[in-house]
């Protein structure tokens, strides 16, 4: 057993280390921002929160000492800015009572360099009666706008400035009136500039078409590269869907080469188990890092992190290492994920002994690649159930919602293969929205990196070549041993776990106890709904790389979470099935 820890911490600190540090010149003369995105709703619900309630929203009261610590945190972790409400705005963020707390706010997270933004909703002053339109070319509309930032920076003078999302899922924007995503965000880029405050436009964008979803960001803002005002953000995804376990970059970063971008990140884990999973993100956000460089995009300075920050703090002790890390690499991309954990622990257990730091550390390292493996490995992506995120439902398929919703858009599995075609020769054409060496590597399938295969791919099951690993194998084995890989990874971060009892708080070790407990459990269902329904299509045999499945198909498709949108899943769903 000693023997097979000290192996794992070895090869999980290695790999922690393997990034190599890269410098760039700046490019921006003014201060990089590194903010945190709360989405945070007036009635106090935290929309992909599962850490409890708002923080900021709570019926007008004010936690005072509970503000100065997240900003005391916030300026130690190296963040300067927090936008306080939900990107899914609300217009009555823009009304005087809204704006009295958010000035509030501001005067408490001030003595902690962090400035206040507002999250706005691109027709508020169609949806308050003020004007009978939201056309950002509307001369009423354009005054009501600088009326309202003069009011906020008298309010709150060193005012941050606003965040949008804009004609995407249902959000009213300037596309509504036939302008583009410029002239909306120019609109209030003017508003603000005389107070050098900034409007950050999400391009967080995809029509409901037949169209590859991975694509539309791209398709709508590449070419408006360059008709931004210069005190214009572009918010980007760091991957072209949505958050997954594993993405490649979003090829919006390589083309916006005359406007200033930001990278937005996820902190809290919507898709990647919630606070119920242990999922170190620094590896994550280092290998974005890593290709945005290797693609040659230009440098990135400006980071968003979706927020994890809640009336329960993070949700579990571990979950805080990612907020602590999201700040790490804003102030410095080129830090590598090893010194990151390392330092989070030595802060956070500094009473452990030399031994159960490492532990510690290495079962941080290991845990992203372990969600990668168990959920979706090889580039599949979204095959989560529709609405909450939580469980595996590759054959989710619900009627009246949108097709891209639903996982079977993305992994298309058939008889012939699994994934998503998104060559030029015969699939939907992103690969050729990247820079040529990335897509001549993710067109060709003897080239496409195996941690990409299936998201550009339609790739046969008898498909086979030499895998990182060393094995030669087909496709079907081989989806079946990264399966496998994670299942046996969260039982190693078990091991892992449960060698520093003693070391660190009594509540601490049962609290990730009970919670890796549960991620075991969903470890094993992920790799059971999966490959059991994707033995269904295929007509494989059970692949012998993978453990017997624990459950059967029929039975894992009645499971149905009473969850919403805001809420993490208690532990032991699959005990009904046991």
């Amino acid at each position: 057993m000693k023997k097979t820890l000290s192996l794992l911490l070895t090869l999980c600190l290695l790999a922690g280390c393997s990034e190599q540090t890269v410098n760039f010149p700046r490019e921006f003369s003014s201060e990089p921002l590194r903010l945190l995105n709360h989405w945070d709703n007036p009635d106090g619900s935290v929309e992909r929160g599962y850490a409890g309630r708002s923080i900021f929203w709570n019926r007008g009261k004010i936690d005072t000492l509970g503000i100065q610590e997240y900003g005391r945190r916030n300026q130690e972790y190296g963040i300067n800015g927090t936008v306080i409400n939900n990107v899914n705005a609300s217009p009555v963020m823009l009304t005087d009572a809204y704006l009295d707390t958010a000035q509030m706010y501001a005067d408490l997270l001030r003595p902690y360099g962090v400035k206040v933004y507002l999250a706005v909703n691109f027709a508020t002053p169609l949806v308050l009666g003020q004007t009978s339109t939201a056309d950002p070319l509307d001369t009423t509309v354009v005054r009501w706008w600088t009326n309202r930032a003069n009011d906020i920076y008298r309010r709150i003078p060193d005012f941050g400035g606003f965040l949008v999302k804009a004609n995407s899922e249902g959000q009213p924007g300037p596309c509504n009136y036939g302008r583009t995503h410029a002239e909306g965000a120019n609109m209030l880029a003017r508003a603000l500039y005389p107070h050098k405050g900034v409007v950050i436009w999400r391009a967080f964008v995809y029509s409901p078409t037949d169209l590859d979803r991975a694509k539309q960001a791209y398709i709508e803002f590449a070419d408006l590269d360059g008709q931004f005002d210069k005190n214009v953000i572009i918010q980007i995804k760091n991957g072209p869907v949505d958050f997954q376990p594993r993405e490649p970059v979003s090829p919006l970063f390589f083309s916006m080469r005359k406007t200033r971008v930001m990278a937005e990140l996820q902190i809290t884990q919507e898709y990647l188990g919630q606070s119920n999973h242990i999922a170190f993100l620094a590896p994550m956000w280092t290998e974005f890092i890593r290709e945005l460089r290797c693609g040659g995009a230009p440098e990135l300075r400006d980071f968003a992190g979706v927020a994890n920050v809640g009336t329960n703090g993070c949700g579990n002790k571990m979950a805080e290492a990612n907020w602590y890390a999201f700040g790490r690499i804003a102030n410095n991309p080129d830090v590598c994920s090893d010194s990151i954990a390392k330092d989070w622990v030595e802060m956070n257990f500094p009473d452990a002994n030399d031994r159960a730091k490492l532990s510690i550390r290495a079962m941080l390292l290991m845990s992203r690649e372990a969600v990668v493996n168990y959920m979706m490995p090889m580039g599949l992506h979204h095959q989560f159930a529709w609405g909450h995120h939580y469980g595996p439902e590759p054959w989710c398929a619900m009627p009246g919602i949108r097709y891209d919703w639903m996982p079977s858009y993305y992994h298309r599995s058939d008889t012939i293969g699994l994934g998503f075609d998104r060559t030029v020769a015969t699939g939907t054409g992103a690969t050729a929205q990247y820079p040529d060496s990335m897509a001549q590597s993710y067109e060709n399938l003897e080239t496409c990196p195996e941690k990409y295969l299936v998201w550009f791919h339609h790739a046969p099951w008898t498909y086979t070549r030499t895998w990182t690993d060393g094995t030669t194998e087909n496709l079907w084995n081989h989806l079946g041993r990264h399966y496998q890989a994670g299942v046996n990874q969260v039982r190693q971060m078990q091991i892992m776990w449960n060698s520093v009892k003693g070391q660190v708080p009594d509540d601490t070790f049962t609290d990730i106890s009970k919670r890796l407990d549960t991620q075991m459990k969903d470890a094993v269902w992920w790799k059971d709904a999966c490959l059991l329904y994707f033995q269904h299509l295929s007509k494989q045999d059970w692949p012998p790389t993978a453990e017997k499945p624990k459950y059967k198909l029929e039975d894992l498709r009645k499971i149905h979470l009473r969850i919403s949108n805001f809420e993490c899943p208690s532990a032991d769903l699959l005990d009904s099935l046991r």
